[in-house]
């Protein structure tokens, strides 16, 4: 009997001791906050990492930027001391160029074309680029199209932006965009903004609407004008050194939840924009929307950005999407 006591509660040991099923924990970081469509996002791709590997993938999001901005995040994944993060297409254009013509200004028309090209042969192309930079590219989610807000005067016309000072993202494109419609361009993190706006050190900036509701800018910003003038979309990354710490199995776990929380963000973020326009008016937001005229005003005094631009981002790549677009259109694009 004692002898099978000892034998009994050498197994015990054993197996206490004996190492735990491998488990990786996921740290995404966000610069939105909690609220936003995108963090909710994260969030249901956290649930179906757990639900799909049995617990053995998990992911925490911060959101606010508690652990950093665009920039500093994504150089984070590269360096392999963050496992994911999110953000806009235009920060890696830095790395990958031809990233940059996803925001050439009055480029889409509307969110079926952005999804077409983004989830088509020229947006996967983009991001097999990655990887050479140290980073996975797993889907591209909707951030939608931008419009400016500001805290001096309604716009009205193409020429009402001229003299105001606006943040725009870390981007030359962004700076020379917003110069050449007259207004003074200023590039700042997006963590900051609120403040900056609060405090009157910029008088307005440019953002999509759920993102300029659910981050309360109406609180610190009176006018908003729906002008369109750009399509933004953010790259949901993983590190690539965290990637090549996954087996086969984790890393098809890994794009399965990334396709089921690309179509639930798309989903989200749309029906959340829906209403989002409602909401800002009832929080005291007043809202005015381009002639077709000044939108044409808009795009004319965009031209040499346009050629510039499409000529800094590859000329191949341009061309390679308008004809995705032309695809998607049925025909030719529309004049850029």
């Amino acid at each position: 009997m004692k002898i099978r006591s000892l034998g009994v509660a050498a197994a015990l040991l054993a197996a206490l001791v004996a190492p735990a099923a491998a488990q990786h924990v996921f740290k995404i970081g966000t610069g939105l906050n909690e609220e936003h469509p995108q963090a909710k996002a994260l969030k249901f791709f956290a649930d179906q990492l757990a639900a799909k590997s049995g617990g053995k993938l998990t992911a925490r999001v911060y959101t606010s930027g508690s652990l950093g901005n665009d920039i500093s995040m994504t150089s984070a994944l590269r360096g392999g001391t963050l496992e994911m993060t999110i953000p806009d297409s235009s920060t890696l254009v830095s790395l990958v160029k031809p990233f940059g013509v996803l925001n050439l200004p009055m480029t889409f028309n509307n969110e079926k074309e952005a999804d077409a090209v983004l989830d088509g042969p020229f947006g996967q192309k983009l991001l097999a680029t990655l990887p050479d930079k140290g980073l996975i590219g797993l889907a591209f989610w909707e951030n939608g199209f931008r419009h400016v807000t500001n805290s001096r005067r309604p716009v009205q016309k193409a020429d009402d932006l001229s003299g105001l000072k606006l943040r725009v993202i870390q981007s030359p494109l962004f700076l020379d965009t917003f110069n050449a419609l007259g207004a003074n361009a200023t590039p700042m993190p997006f963590t900051e903004l609120y403040t900056a706006m609060e405090q009157a050190a910029v008088d307005g900036q440019e953002n999509p609407a759920a993102t300029i509701l659910a981050s309360k800018f109406y609180e610190v910003q009176k006018h908003m004008v729906l002008s369109r003038h750009m399509y933004s979309a953010w790259v949901l990354l993983l590190a690539k050194k965290t990637w090549d710490g996954l087996s086969a199995d984790e890393r098809k776990i890994v794009q399965e939840a990334a396709r089921e929380a690309t179509a639930y963000e798309r989903k989200t973020i749309r029906a959340f924009s829906e209403t989002a326009l409602a909401d800002l008016k009832k929080a005291g937001m007043q809202i005015t929307e381009l002639p077709a005229a000044e939108h044409a005003k808009m795009r004319s005094k965009l031209q040499p950005v346009l050629a510039k631009f499409s000529k800094e981002f590859g000329e191949d790549s341009t061309a390679e999407m308008n004809a995705e677009l032309a695809k998607v259109r049925g025909g030719t694009t529309a004049a850029k």
